[in-house]
């Protein structure tokens, strides 16, 4: 009932944050789905003043996670209110916005996934001697959002989990889903489990944590695009949300940010003593073990998904904003490093925790203000 109250008030004050925002967007031909900081207009208009613009101008194309969108939209309006830029984001998906930047399209573009080595490849000829780099700027929780009538808490374990959404388990009456919810009143009911129809780093993430967290259960290779048999598809995380939402005994994957009236948050039982909910305490549990992988000045990190750290949510996942190093527009460089310099600032930063995001750990983030100043 908690966080059913508190992503109604969340709710309430991303809707108006959508208005504001959409106004801005509208001369890019934004396709936005709302989302939005949930802060005050006065805090906003002193978060949009702290905001240094040195030469930005004009208009920024961008693309790529939808799970960050709610993120890059609050984001995008105090940046628009500070320097006058219009930034379209579209948040097509992971793999769109990719493509999208290797093509050249694109100033910058949103990864749940870090870049593969031949996608650095095919980055190095839009970026003019240099090539793509990946910056952590979002963390969150992947939420299993649930629809099941009289079921207002449920506990999964990752076992329980891959076998729903491998078509392994087909009523949410089942004796595993019983055994971890013995007070639950499980319905003989229909399991609708629903995946992302698109390429989607949060798929990607989502089966990292089952492939890591339960072997026999998962046999799937992983990546950005669905693999398993069976369930229902739907696109964007926006577009899952909607379908559980609507569908008496569904189950889908998303940011906790998209959790809503009419969804539940499934806890998981990760080994700890209790098991964990997702949120944004949750998540910045996990991340802060996070370890940078990447070399250069590229800084993706490898996430624990088998944590078993006290309250700690091992589902988590790490979004990207995708820029060159070097070989940046010139017409666009301005502006995609001031936008960049924001919303790694401090200031940047704390919107998250208002909008069930969780803030890059301080040292990384450290690390990702230095980059960007360095771009060219």
């Amino acid at each position: 009932m908690k966080l059913q109250r508190k992503n109604r008030l969340r709710a309430l004050s991303l809707g108006a944050v959508a208005v504001s925002g959409a106004l801005a967007l509208t001369a890019c031909g934004s396709d936005d789905n709302g989302g939005g900081s949930g802060s005050s207009s006065s805090s906003a208009s002193a978060n949009a003043s702290s905001i240094k613009c040195d030469d930005a101008k004009g208009q920024l194309l961008a693309d790529g996670s939808s799970a960050q969108k709610n993120a890059i939209d609050a984001w995008v309006k105090n940046f628009s209110q500070a320097c006058g830029v219009q930034i379209n984001y579209k948040g097509s998906g992971s793999g769109a916005g990719v493509t999208a930047f290797t093509q050249g399209q694109i100033a910058f573009a949103g990864s749940d996934s870090a870049l593969k080595p031949e996608e650095v490849t095919a980055s190095k000829k839009v970026c003019s001697g240099g090539q793509g780099i990946d910056l952590p700027m979002v963390g969150g929780p992947i939420a299993l959002g649930y629809n099941v009538p009289g079921v207002d808490s449920l506990v999964l374990d990752a076992p329980t989990i891959a076998k729903i959404f491998d078509s392994k388990i087909t009523k949410w009456n089942d004796a595993a889903i019983k055994k971890l919810n013995p007070s639950a009143k499980l319905p003989d009911l229909k399991i609708q489990a629903f995946h992302r129809s698109d390429e989607s780093g949060t798929t990607d993430n989502f089966t990292k944590y089952l492939i890591a967290a339960t072997p026999d259960n998962w046999k799937y290779s992983g990546g950005k695009a669905w693999q398993a048999k069976g369930g229902q598809s739907a696109p964007q995380s926006a577009g899952v949300a909607q379908q559980v939402k609507q569908t008496s005994g569904a189950i889908g994957y998303f940011e906790l940010s998209y959790v809503s009236d009419g969804v539940k948050a499934v806890s998981i039982d990760t080994g700890a003593s209790a098991p964990v909910a997702p949120s944004t305490e949750s998540a910045t549990a996990d991340i802060a073990a996070a370890k940078v992988v990447g070399t250069g000045k590229d800084l993706s990190l490898q996430l624990d998904y088998k944590t078993k750290a006290e309250g700690a949510y091992p589902m988590t996942l790490v979004t990207y904003e995708i820029v060159c190093d070097k070989g940046n527009k010139a017409d666009t460089l301005p502006a995609t490093k001031a936008f960049l310099r924001y919303i790694a600032s401090e200031d940047g930063q704390k919107i998250l925790s208002t909008i069930d995001y969780a803030p890059v750990p301080d040292d990384i983030i450290a690390k990702v203000r230095t980059t960007i100043e360095g771009l060219s």
